[in-house]
């Protein structure tokens, strides 16, 4: 006979029976709903079987909305560049500006008023550019879509900002400084906005520096310790950087545009790191 504690009763059969079944049908419902959400997330809800030249047609409508919007900018901006000259000479301090050539300013305005309408249009811009893209991406290319389109225009307004407050400033008292005991400060209006416009822009560009990173992050293509680990080459990169983007030749001019990008860089890891990449 066997014994009594050998013996068990139907209530505990059913339970040893029970208890292993219970992990792998959890498991696989979790498992199932990952899936789900995957294919979800990776679904082209507005999906359109579209021609080559049906793409192309539509390509042509976006540039020439576009092309419009900035047109209209540009007439704007040309309508009131008085005030937006006034502002950009405003870190000259007192040096005066001369037309060295015959209709020198009215060329001048026409190239304010260009990056002007330009900056202005920006915004139209981008919505074309998201209006083109959309329907061939996935629920989460999308969900990326905003915060990058927003974060984009949100550096580029700073290095904008940074360049006009910081960089030209610094790069104007090193040349005022420089040759104030020999020459006189009268300076060629048009040499002058294509410095500035030329550093502002140049600077809003490399301000685009953490954007590329998450997006490389996001994509799964470099790690944030990937990134942080080629810091070396980074100083490096940033040193050509500053020499290549600035107008100027001024050490201080180069030196702040590569702190600016170092800065960016290591802010842009430290994005990655926060998106668990």
């Amino acid at each position: 006979m066997t014994s009594p504690t050998n013996l068990e009763t139907p209530e505990q059969n059913s339970d040893n029976n029970l208890e292993p079944s219970i992990a792998p049908i959890g498991d696989s419902a979790i498992a199932g709903g990952r899936d789900l959400e995957n294919e979800y997330l990776d679904e082209l809800p507005d999906e359109v079987e579209m021609s080559l030249f049906e793409h192309l047609e539509e390509l042509r409508l976006r540039i020439f909305y576009s092309l419009i919007a900035v047109a209209v900018g540009v007439v704007g901006c040309f309508l009131t560049v008085k005030p937006i000259v006034q502002l950009l000479e405003v870190p000259a301090g007192a040096v005066k500006f001369l037309q060295l050539a015959p209709g020198e300013y009215f060329f001048v305005s026409i190239k304010v008023a260009g990056y002007s309408g330009l900056l202005i249009a920006s915004p139209f811009i981008f919505y074309q550019i998201a209006l083109f893209v959309i329907p061939g991406l996935t629920r989460k290319e999308r969900n990326l879509l905003g915060p990058v389109f927003f974060g984009s225009s949100f550096l580029f307004l700073g290095g904008l900002v940074f360049a006009y407050i910081a960089l030209i400033p610094a790069a104007l008292n090193f040349f005022v400084s420089y040759g104030a005991d020999v020459v006189e400060q009268l300076w060629s209006i048009d040499k002058y906005f294509e410095f500035v416009l030329l550093l502002m822009f140049s600077t809003g560009l490399a301000f685009q520096i953490p954007i590329v990173q998450a997006l490389l992050g996001l994509l799964g293509i470099v790690s944030s310790n990937r990134m942080l680990s080629g810091w070396r080459y980074v100083i490096l990169g940033a040193a050509i950087l500053g020499a290549v983007l600035t107008p100027s030749t001024d050490p201080l001019t180069q030196s702040l545009l590569g702190g600016a990008v170092v800065g960016l860089y290591l802010g842009g890891i430290g994005l990655v790191k926060l998106l668990g990449r």
